[in-house]
């Protein structure tokens, strides 16, 4: 009896180590998107929580299956030429693999992504769309939702990259334990992100001190049949720089891994760390220190 003990034990352990799988699905952006999977990667790995698999996309390429992977990772962006798209097939297999449970991480700029696809717009939320296209999403001052409707206000722009203040609107257990205002390093604002805005819960928000001078949305999650999808402005990599600020952010890499597992388990076991970024100082991994 003892002996089956042991081994169940061995085996439930040797179980709840098996690492969560994830997909990153890459191979065209106007952002630098080889470095951009490199780091998701290495940061996700380096928690010992999770393995990546990185799929580029190539013409007649045979894709992976979805369901194979608990959490979807979507680094591509089509915004200066949209032709290049997924094959229509992979686009529904994508919506069934969500609609039926399935998690999707839209990461920076895929959310600039696939204007066409209308599943992908009520996957998204809201994203870079034009100023007649869906609902733009802002906060206001007493933190509450406004929608602006389609040909009102601007399409989706964003200023200068600075370090913006996020500022927690809906607690959630990625954010659980966080402080309610956090500095990221070197980000991106965006304003007027546009789209269908069903389903969708605004995580967090930032002041828009570069251009705009009103607050927008920083992190959002949506709710798409039986599964959840997360998006946000975070992690922008452009060409040209390696490992930038943005990245080395010790908030950035921390809601990374928390958004991952929550997305594949609906739990969060990540740890905020203690020299997680504070409302008046960011925290940065030295340029040195790769994951």
């Amino acid at each position: 009896m003892r002996y089956l003990v042991c081994i169940l034990f061995v085996f439930c352990s040797f179980q709840k180590k098996q690492p969560i799988p994830v997909l990153i699905i890459d191979g065209f952006s106007n952002h630098d998107w080889k470095q951009t999977s490199d780091l998701t990667k290495r940061i996700l790995e380096e928690s010992g929580r999770f393995k990546v698999d990185v799929f580029t996309v190539v013409p007649d390429s045979a894709w992976p299956a979805f369901k194979q992977y608990a959490v979807v990772i979507q680094n591509t962006n089509n915004i200066f030429d949209q032709t290049i798209r997924w094959p229509g097939k992979v686009e529904q297999e994508l919506e069934n693999y969500v609609r039926k449970g399935g998690a999707l991480y839209v990461l920076h700029s895929g959310n600039n992504a696939f204007p066409h696809w209308e599943e992908y717009n009520k996957m998204i939320g809201i994203g870079w769309r034009s100023r007649t296209t869906g609902y733009a999403i802002q906060v206001d001052s007493n933190k509450h939702i406004i929608r602006i409707p389609p040909g009102e206000g601007e399409g989706t722009g964003h200023g200068s990259r600075f370090n913006a203040v996020v500022q927690i609107l809906n607690r959630h257990p990625i954010n659980k334990g966080y402080p309610a205002q956090w500095k990221t390093a070197s980000t991106e604002v965006y304003n007027y992100p546009r789209g269908p805005a069903e389903n969708l819960t605004v995580l967090s928000y930032a002041y828009d001190s570069s251009a705009t001078h009103k607050m927008w949305p920083v992190e959002w999650i949506v709710k798409y049949g039986k599964g959840h999808v997360y998006s946000s402005s975070m992690g922008h990599l452009w060409k040209g720089e390696t490992y930038p600020l943005s990245y080395r952010c010790i908030g950035f890499q921390t809601t990374m891994i928390r958004v991952t597992e929550w997305l594949a388990t609906g739990k969060v076991t990540y740890p905020v760390p203690a020299n997680f970024p504070t409302a008046d100082a960011i925290s940065l991994r030295d340029e040195t220190d790769l994951p």
